[in-house]
């Protein structure tokens, strides 16, 4: 049931309208929280303007994805005001520039002086909230946080926008689509790959959005007629383009964090219907394995990719009946009742 009355205070110059924040704050809504928003003008500073503008005390302090720098000060008020605080950071600092864009080498002395500053960041937080099983085992084996005080809370997808829709008309190729910010962890490159090699029943590629590695991707793509970019369209009209589609490819990097995330656009997928080809990777439910929703690869593999793709379109009059157990399986493990429930029950430890 929801308690009535409580106000959390939202602390950092976060973003409202990202996604995982987004969810989580409608979530909290529901749960009977009422949300402010503190935005300090320096994060190591925050403690003291929170302090010289007499901010109401709340049942307790959220510290949203990405946030790290805010902790500290965050800490020290919530200290004073004798609250709780809660961080939600989605991702480890440590791990990304070590374990994705090794940046640092793991072993030296600036990659130790980040991790002994994470583990103390995490360290100051009563509640640690982690996307998956993955990455909160991580926060505990190598960032030292106590077991107890971490609770999984999955990303989901915003249902307002996100629904099942009839499969796609099965006029021409089918289509595959990728969507995403070309990171590493996305392993965009795999798809191309698995496009230039694929043998199989007519297929269109589509790579939808931009960042550090399109470039290499298009360089790699030359000539491949089936292979399509498209430029990042509007987070409100993500859901039809992805309903006009057949397939929707997940993740397919190598590294350590690409193993221990669920990424959004294999959420947006399930919940608006739609089959999905991803890495394999421990972060997913068992039942997940199961399902004829989803096709597990391995990692930058893209023969594997390729057979994938080619097996699925071959029997492209299934992809309607893969289609409805998308939103099954999206009902069953990562609907919004479910990360309600899991963000109640990360609440009561506070």
């Amino acid at each position: 049931m929801p308690t009535s009355g409580r106000q959390m205070l939202w602390w950092g110059r976060f973003d409202p309208g990202y996604s995982r924040n987004g969810i989580l704050r409608s979530h909290l809504a529901a749960l009977g929280w009422t949300v402010a928003d503190f935005h300090p003008r320096f994060c190591a500073l925050g403690d003291l303007e929170a302090a010289l503008r007499r901010l109401p005390r709340p049942e307790a302090v959220w510290v949203p994805c990405f946030r790290q720098r805010d902790v500290a000060a965050a800490r020290r008020w919530c200290d004073r005001q004798g609250v709780p605080l809660l961080f939600d950071p989605l991702i480890s600092a440590y791990d990304k520039q070590v374990f994705e864009r090794f940046k640092l080498a793991e072993g030296s002395r600036a990659a130790q002086r980040l991790l002994a500053q994470e583990q103390r960041l995490f360290a100051k937080a009563d509640t640690v909230l982690a996307d998956t099983s993955c990455h909160a085992g991580f926060f505990a084996q190598t960032l030292g946080v106590a077991k107890d005080k971490i609770h999984v809370v999955y990303v989901g997808a915003d249902e307002t926008l996100f629904n099942a829709a009839p499969k796609r008309m099965a006029e021409g190729p089918a289509e595959v689509l990728f969507f995403g910010s070309f990171i590493p962890l996305h392993g965009a490159e795999t798809i191309v790959e698995a496009a230039r090699i694929y043998q199989g029943p007519s297929v269109r590629w589509c790579l939808l959005g931009d960042g550090p590695e399109k470039s290499a991707c298009v360089t790699a793509a030359a000539g491949l007629t089936q292979v399509a970019f498209e430029n990042p369209t509007p987070y409100v009209r993500l859901p039809a383009r992805i309903h006009c589609a057949d397939i929707l490819l997940g993740v397919f990097g190598t590294t350590q964090k690409a193993g221990r995330v669920i990424p959004n656009k294999v959420f947006q997928a399930l919940a608006s219907g739609r089959p999905v080809i991803t890495r394999t990777s421990e972060a997913y439910p068992h039942n997940t394995r199961a399902s004829s929703a989803v096709s597990f690869v391995p990692p930058g593999d893209p023969q594997a990719l390729a057979a994938a793709v080619a097996s699925w379109v071959t029997q492209r009059e299934m992809l309607a009946e893969r289609g409805q157990a998308a939103r099954v399986l999206y009902e069953t493990c990562f609907s919004a009742a479910v990360v309600r429930s899991q963000l109640e029950q990360s609440l009561k430890a506070l």
